[in-house]
């Protein structure tokens, strides 16, 4: 076990753990964020996506010790009050069915924005193309990122 600081939606966090536990359950058991949810446990499902630095990653797979002194940010740093113009537009446009999946949609949606704000379709398919929905929301998300997209650049976010 090794004391390990973390920079975690902006505010620091000392963890006693092995450096090889995964970042998620660092998150959830040692931090008590619990928005990062547990999927797959291989990085093929997204659920997991936390952003690094501003890119998004499944935080399943990825030991913590190769995140320190790196930026972590959870769903539950994108915004207070769920604010966020893709947070916004998921309500807008209902993409939630079972809800499960959602942060870790909503998370790679905000990585793809902050990279390209003004994506296309084909753009928003590719980018969002390893995150699993089992309810099968794929039309409503796409919808709502398109969305977001366009508030963010008309200035109504």
């Amino acid at each position: 076990m090794n004391q390990i600081k973390l920079n975690i939606n902006n505010e620091v966090v000392e963890v006693q753990v092995d450096p090889s536990t995964p970042l998620l359950w660092v998150i959830r058991d040692f931090v008590g964020l619990k928005g990062t949810k547990f999927g797959c446990g291989i990085a093929q499902c997204g659920a997991c996506t936390v952003h690094l630095d501003g890119q998004a990653v499944r935080s399943c797979v990825l030991p913590v010790a190769a995140v320190v002194n790196k930026k972590i940010t959870t769903i539950e740093g994108i915004s207070e009050n769920n604010a966020h113009p893709v947070q916004k537009a998921w309500v807008e446009h209902q993409v939630p069915q079972c809800g499960y999946c959602q942060s870790g949609q909503i998370m790679s949606a905000v990585a793809l924005l902050d990279k390209n704000p003004s994506p296309n379709s084909t753009e928003v398919v590719a980018a969002m193309q390893g995150n699993i929905c089992r309810c099968g929301t794929y039309n409503r998300i796409k919808k709502a990122i398109l969305s977001a997209s366009k508030d963010m650049s008309d200035g109504t976010n």
